[in-house]
């Protein structure tokens, strides 16, 4: 999804009606912020980026992808000026990489994971030890990112092997190139049950959440973001404060996400 503007200038009370610092002094001209996003930040971040470009005039141009996806575009040279991931260990790999701007790695988010069911009158379902997921879903198929590289996915299939109950669902996996995607299936009716993340469930009025996988199941579900050394623009550093901003968390909570900064 790309978020556009038009060029105007920027006042400095516009600016810091929008909650951010560092940006105060009028612009000449629109500059551009570049984003690769993890795909489940999509609505709120969206929002996010639409209150930044009326603040500012400046242009937020999101690419939305699985967080292994965009690390591995990163790593080989994508120009992206900001990292959003859902998931620590691909932000270690950018990182390690050497293409994380020195001091600007922070928590930013966090989130729950969920089975979902098509429709809206799917009934509620403990999720527990030993939960019969392959009862459930019979000869359907249970919708997932993908278990081995997409951040829900991993958390998904690490919650049900926790749950002791992996190794009988795994035939029945379908998996999709992110949680979006994942979503997408169930939404559909082409998955009757999915795995996703809270915020996923609540932007799509045609699954119902039906359990919550529990906590302790799988690992910490956190989103890094970090500025990129190849960031120049100072909008691109107005913009990364701004994710932090009372405006922006209020977004992010608005959609679900547990505000960590």
């Amino acid at each position: 999804m790309l978020i556009g503007c038009s060029f105007r200038a920027v006042t400095s009370a516009a600016v810091l009606a929008f909650g951010f610092a560092g940006a105060g002094a009028t612009q000449a001209a629109a500059e551009e912020v570049v984003v690769f996003a993890a795909a489940s930040l999509k609505n709120a971040l969206d929002a996010v980026a639409a209150d930044f470009r009326a603040a500012t005039g400046n242009t937020v141009t999101i690419s939305y992808a699985g967080s292994n996806a965009l690390a591995k575009q990163i790593i080989e040279g994508a120009p992206a000026d900001i990292f959003l991931s859902a998931a620590e260990n691909w932000m270690d790999e950018v990182e390690k990489a050497g293409l994380v701007a020195e001091g600007t790695r922070k928590d930013l988010l966090g989130n729950t994971l969920v089975l979902v069911a098509h429709g809206k009158d799917a009934a509620p379902v403990e999720i527990g030890q030993g939960f019969d997921l392959e009862g459930l879903l019979g000869e359907g198929k249970l919708a997932m990112a993908l278990v081995d590289s997409v951040p829900a996915g991993q958390y998904g299939k690490a919650s049900l092997e926790s749950l002791g109950i992996w190794a009988a669902v795994e035939p029945s996996v379908a998996q999709a190139d992110n949680v979006r995607a994942a979503l997408a299936l169930v939404s559909a009716g082409e998955a009757p049950y999915g795995i996703v993340y809270a915020t996923d469930a609540a932007a799509d009025d045609n699954v119902t959440v039906v359990g919550t996988f529990p906590a302790e199941s799988h690992p910490a579900i956190v989103y890094p973001g970090a500025l990129l050394k190849g960031a120049a623009d100072a909008a691109d550093s107005a913009f990364y404060e701004a994710l932090s901003s009372d405006a922006a968390d209020a977004k992010f909570s608005a959609e679900g996400f547990a505000v960590l900064n």
